[in-house]
């Protein structure tokens, strides 16, 4: 149960799962990390637009260049707090993971020209829609490998 709660807290926060499991340089880190690319990507920024419909002017604001960091550092960030305390001890469990990270930075890049149907999801809700792909790519891949053996 300890990898669920270091797991969620991961996912409010990169950094605070390592710090629950004690691992505090590496924790300092991610925090350090998340810090960094927020602030140069204008992510806070971009949230809060993308949240209250203003989705062209969150693309206006946002530095790509460093966006571009974020997913990976966040999906990574999560699978490592997560194994640390326990969980992910099956075969290719790190895969629902990295598909998130794959699918959300997809979104990141295709995210200034993606419409649909009139609605311009911006650079946060359209990465956000690949978290599900890469979570059900993740675990079907995992399920596979693990039956080929």
């Amino acid at each position: 149960m300890k990898s669920l709660e270091v797991l969620l807290w991961s996912i409010a926060f990169p950094g605070f799962g390592q710090l629950l499991n004690k691992s505090y340089i590496k924790g300092l880190l991610f925090i350090f990390l998340e810090f960094l690319i927020n602030i140069n990507s204008n992510f806070n920024e971009i949230i809060y637009l993308s949240f209250i419909g203003e989705t062209s002017q969150a693309l206006e604001v946002a530095d790509f260049s460093w966006l571009m960091f974020y997913p990976c550092i966040y999906f990574f960030s999560m699978w490592d707090a997560f194994q640390d305390a326990g969980g992910g001890k099956q075969k290719y469990s790190y895969l629902p993971f990295a598909f998130c990270a794959y699918f959300v930075t997809i979104g990141i890049i295709f995210s200034p020209k993606v419409t649909i149907y009139h609605f311009f999801p911006g650079p946060v809700l359209l990465p956000m829609s690949g978290v599900i792909p890469g979570l059900i790519i993740g675990f079907l891949l995992k399920k596979w490998l693990i039956r080929r053996g």
